[in-house]
């Protein structure tokens, strides 16, 4: 029994090698297995990534510090005399209430699992990536990963972005009411709106990504988004408006123009894809074309290479697809 039971392990890895298996063919109990097996691995690396989060919260790791007072220091630059007194530590600290009994450790969860999910994000995307990868074709593979990482790295710099605006646009809204008011933020309410924040700006850099993605695969073209420029702005001023979940006008500003100078790029980009891609056409003569004339492709049979087969007396059934 332990021997079949390594020989199906042994099969099971020549279906995921791309030497042995340059197709990626499985049967279907195989892609399930193969998806309950990656799935396990990606919630390992989230669970992990919590796990750091979650000692991170209260812990300086050496010139950093605690996930807590990044979180805090938007709430601490509001001035102190329009905090509750007593949200003022002994050390000059500002702290967050709490109003319920265990919010505290729920704020921190909530914290330290998103935190961990960003700084880990490399491992689980890959997992997701090592799923997909063999039903793509060579050139999709490359397009794909590109774009996941440029996807990677356009949410992170949305989410720093929306983080250095919060600071202003707390100030911002704290200002209104003069000495009618006195700010007393919730702990859960302040951490919620930081980060639905943070991932509104992360998620809304990923448009001119999927702009460009869109032109890449002849969908839009770049004459038609030099056409729509200006009506495509608007909308970026219009979407920023209600994305951001506080009213100031520092977000959404700020959002907005940071929306417009990735779409400009975008744009940009566009426009050296079609150039590049009609020198190609006219280099090859498709351009010259008539509508009745068949396309010059080359109709010559030729040999397929043959398939790494396995050796006599290795092959089993499991290798059948």
């Amino acid at each position: 029994m332990a021997e079949a039971a390594s020989h199906s392990r042994r099969s099971r890895r020549r279906k995921r090698s791309r030497r042995l298996n340059p197709d990626g063919t499985m049967t279907l109990i195989e892609h399930i297995y193969e998806f309950r097996r990656r799935l396990g691995y990606a919630l390992l690396a989230l669970i992990a990534g919590g796990v750091f989060g979650f000692i991170w919260f209260q812990t300086k790791l050496g010139p950093v510090e605690s996930l807590g007072h990044l979180m805090n220091a938007p709430y601490c630059g509001i001035p102190a005399d329009r905090l509750l007194p007593g949200t003022i530590g002994p050390d000059g600290s500002c702290r967050l209430l709490q109003s319920a009994p265990f919010e505290g450790i729920m704020i921190q969860l909530k914290v330290g699992v998103a935190a961990g999910a960003v700084l880990t994000s490399p491992l689980w995307l890959y997992q997701i990536w090592a799923f997909i990868a063999p039903g793509l074709y060579s050139k999709e593979r490359k397009y794909a990963l590109t774009f996941v990482g440029f996807a990677s790295v356009l949410f992170a710099c949305g989410a720093l972005l929306a983080y250095l605006i919060v600071p202003h646009a707390f100030k911002m809204l704290m200002s209104f009411g003069g000495d009618f008011f006195t700010t007393a933020l919730t702990a859960d309410k302040y951490i919620s709106f930081v980060l639905s924040l943070l991932v509104i700006f992360g998620v809304s850099f990923e448009l001119p990504l999927l702009v460009v993605m869109l032109n890449f695969v002849g969908v839009l073209k770049y004459a038609q988004l030099k056409k729509w420029r200006r009506g495509i702005i608007f909308l970026l001023f219009v979407f920023a408006a209600f994305a951001t979940p506080g009213s100031d006008p520092f977000s959404m500003l700020g959002l907005a123009g940071a929306l417009t100078v990735l779409f400009e790029i975008s744009i940009q980009i566009s426009r050296v894809h079609d150039k590049r891609k009609e020198k190609a056409r006219v280099d090859e003569g498709w351009d010259k074309l008539s509508d009745d004339e068949a396309a010059p492709f080359d109709y010559q049979p030729t040999k397929v290479e043959d398939e790494p087969t396995e050796p006599a007396g290795k092959a089993s059934t499991d290798d059948i697809t």
